[in-house]
């Protein structure tokens, strides 16, 4: 089920904070940097014991951003950030009092999962200073780190880099303390001319009902907030004594792996070893350069079965590989225009990136060997193949920043050795603007055109074509104020626009979607206190557009929604939202055009202190069965329940359980359409550079006879566990040593694999 399009304003990671402009209430009381010599004196201990922590201006103007119960911030939470810079790194030194020290939260877990449930510190760093990305890190009492990047554009966060944060922690008597090292070979800023650094430091304190402090005021109906962080100041010096500073790492890695196989009666044996290699290059503070050979992704784990439901339109996957990620914020395209995953298993590939203080520009190319997934859109599905031949993709993207103004340009191919290639270009601009009632606006658009020359046969196969020509339109308006939140999108995808380089799961169509949401405050309901409420109301259609080649009819209704809904937060983190879906859906070209009446709801919750999060959605009503062109009684439901528990010898255990499942019912009493998936993930972590992870997943589907459509039918079932232990005792220096068991039990197909992993950072 898609994610609800109501808005969450109580999530920091939604980007829903924004400072005010005139920030009067803490005018003059800034974050100051202190310079220090590299040769001083500075261990990395949590302590805050060296005289130069004491030389240090020390802020602590912190505001309460959540709960919005309208209660004060309870007292004897005080928090002060220091901060520390000398020729290679910042260092920030964070001081937290707590009253009640014995019920704060931060057990060892994974990277990148330290959240609301556990105490923790966020700092959020904008070295360019133009408000459109951040980088940022949370560390949790144990020294957990969650890092990633944040870009204004879709006001999303990216969990997926990781920089190399040092973090040490010591528990006190009344709370703690804190020290964070960033080195600055990690921070992208401009030779010349660029901005001042702005930063937002931010307190997590889940025993006091949730409490999230922010080191400045902000408001719900933000845009963004990253063009308000607050100035740094004292970093000028020390940005130009680095900007000609060089760096370079060199990451080497070999895999061996010994691996099992047994298919249609046969068995079969086999070992790999492969030496792979990253570099990462900052001549000076404006370019990077990074390339990849033969890297092994086999480990990349997603962890999360997703269930496709009764439709055929592909789903997008998160990306968690370095090379892509580095630069992300200067690529800042949507989906359709670039998307990572297109490239499967790259022999090589390289990159350079540049920042200015007004512009920034990026380009890559990569050779992919074969066996990956090419997608093609269709007004009612999207077509998968398997690319047989190796291709280069490559990518060439450039932009300019003014003042609430965004320009860009790109330009992209994918060639399929001597059977033809996807060419594509366009533009893209961005404005933001506020009324004089304060209501903020953004105003964005980006348009494509393609052409074609590469396609396949009916068997699939590959072969060159006539070129043809296609085009991409999409543009967004949204207005927020105080009591609105509002959203209108127009896509048009024109039947022949083709991207291999992005992911286009549907062509020949357009789009009109509305959101409307009334923010209505703190309300009480049944006996409840919801700190936030707010009413919405969704609009949908989707129609074809006429395409000749295919004999599709133009205007013809794919999809249309009416979705009047309620969002809620409440004590605990609890958030719920549920809408009533007058849909109707046609699932075929000239087929009926179905009515799909549902409700859909989610909720989240963190009730207990060993309860990392409870979350579920779920659509229950008529539901559209593609294959067979009926609507039948059914559903999609998702629950997620994460655990977490502290162990002796300050050991931790994380479990995190999935199970979802997608039906539609037919009329033998029986689900004609059936598609399940579960998973069970537990972390054993003995310190915060070693871990043992076991993953147990399956997923099954089955078509049954409908009593209708007399289609075939059929049965799948995957089988998946693996355990693998990993030990990281510095930053880019890894061995892990991995078991691997897939089966396929309706066919008697299995494999199993051994794989030993080594990385090292030079």
């Amino acid at each position: 089920m898609p994610t609800p399009s109501i808005r969450l304003p109580g999530l920091i990671l939604s980007g829903a904070l924004f400072a005010t402009e005139a920030g009067a209430a803490d005018e003059g009381r800034k974050l100051r940097a202190a310079r220090i010599d590299s040769g001083a004196a500075l261990v990395l201990d949590g302590r805050l014991d060296e005289p130069a922590w004491q030389r240090a201006p020390a802020f602590d103007a912190f505001h309460k951003h959540a709960p919005r119960d309208g209660q004060p911030l309870p007292a004897g939470l005080r928090t002060t950030v220091r901060l520390l810079v000398d020729q290679d790194a910042l260092v920030f030194g964070i001081r937290a009092w707590d009253e009640a020290p014995a019920r704060m939260r931060g057990a060892l877990a994974r990277r990148d999962k330290v959240d609301v449930d556990q105490d923790f510190i966020g700092i959020w760093i904008d070295p360019v200073g133009h408000g459109r990305a951040a980088q940022f890190v949370r560390v949790n009492l144990a020294g957990v780190v969650s890092d990633g990047l944040h870009r204004a554009d879709g006001d999303e966060s990216d969990l997926g880099p990781d920089f190399p944060i040092d973090a040490a922690v010591t528990r006190l008597t009344d709370g703690y303390s804190m020290e964070v090292r960033w080195p600055l070979s990690n921070l992208r800023f401009p030779y010349t001319g660029g901005k001042d650094w702005r930063v937002l430091v931010e307190r997590s304190i889940p025993h006091a009902d949730g409490a999230l402090l922010v080191s400045a005021p902000l408001r719900l109906d933000a845009l963004s907030h990253l063009s308000f962080l607050q100035e740094v100041e004292g970093m000028g010096d020390t940005v130009a004594a680095v900007r000609d500073r060089r760096f370079i790492e060199l990451r080497p890695e070999l895999t061996l792996r010994a691996g099992r196989n047994a298919a249609d009666g046969a068995r079969t044996r086999g070992h790999q070893a492969d030496l792979g290699l990253e570099i990462n290059a900052r001549p000076r503070a404006d370019w990077v350069f990074n390339a990849t050979i033969n890297p092994d992704y086999s480990q990349v784990e997603l962890d999360q079965p997703v269930s496709q439901g009764a439709g055929n339109i592909a789903l997008s996957l998160p990306e968690k590989r370095g090379f892509f990620l580095e630069s992300a914020d200067v690529l800042g395209l949507p989906l359709p225009a670039f998307y990572s995953r297109t490239v499967s298993n790259p022999a090589w590939g390289l990159r350079a990136t540049w920042r200015s203080a007004g512009a920034d520009a990026t380009a890559m190319s990569l050779r992919d060997q074969e066996g990956g997934v090419v997608l093609r859109g269709r007004a009612y599905e999207t077509l998968e193949y398997v690319q047989l031949r190796p291709t280069k993709a490559s990518l060439w993207r450039t932009r300019w920043h003014g003042e609430g103004l965004l320009l860009g340009a790109f330009a992209s191919q994918r060639a399929y050795e001597g059977l033809g290639a996807n060419e594509v270009i366009g533009m893209d601009a961005q404005w933001r603007g506020a009324g004089g009632d304060g209501a903020q606006r953004q105003a964005s658009v980006t348009a494509m055109h393609s052409r074609t020359t590469s396609g396949f046969d009916e068997a699939t196969q590959p072969l060159r074509t006539a070129r043809r020509p296609g085009a991409y339109l999409h543009g967004k308006f949204i207005h927020s104020s105080s009591h609105w939140w509002n959203e209108l999108t127009v896509e048009a995808i024109g039947p022949g626009f083709v991207n291999d380089n992005g992911f286009v799961p549907q062509a020949g169509i357009v789009k009109l979607v509305g959101e409307v949401n009334r923010v209505l405050g703190r309300q009480s309901a049944l006996g409840l206190d919801l700190h936030e409420f707010e009413a919405h109301l969704g609009l949908h259609e989707t129609r074809t557009l006429r395409d000749e080649v295919l004999g599709q009819a133009g205007m013809e209704v794919v999809e249309r929604k009416l979705r009047p809904g309620l969002w809620f937060a409440a004590s605990r983190q609890t958030e719920f939202w549920t809408q009533l879906g007058f849909d109707r859906q046609r699932g075929r070209a000239k087929g009926e055009l179905h009515d799909t009446r549902a409700l859909h709801f989610g909720f989240a919750t963190t009730p207990w202190a060993w309860v990392s999060k409870i979350a579920g959605e779920v659509t229950l009503g008529r539901q559209l069965d593609v294959d067979a062109d009926r609507v039948g009684p059914g559903g999609n439901a998702t629950l997620d329940v994460g655990l977490r528990f502290p162990l002796p010898r300050g050991w931790s255990l994380e479990l995190d359980h999935h199970w979802n499942r997608a039906w539609v019912q037919g009329t033998l009493g029986h689900p004609a359409f059936a598609d399940n998936a579960w998973r069970w993930l537990a972390n054993l972590h003995f310190s915060r550079r070693d871990s043992i992870r076991l993953l147990a997943q399956n997923t099954w589907a089955a078509r049954r006879d409908d009593g209708v459509t007399q289609l075939e039918t059929w049965r799948e079932r995957q089988v998946h566990r693996s355990l693998l232990y990993r030990y990281q005792w510095r930053h880019g220096r890894i061995v892990s040593a991995g078991y691997v068991d897939e089966k396929l039990p309706l066919v008697g197909n299995r494999s199993k694999s051994l794989t030993l992993k080594l990385q090292w950072e030079i």
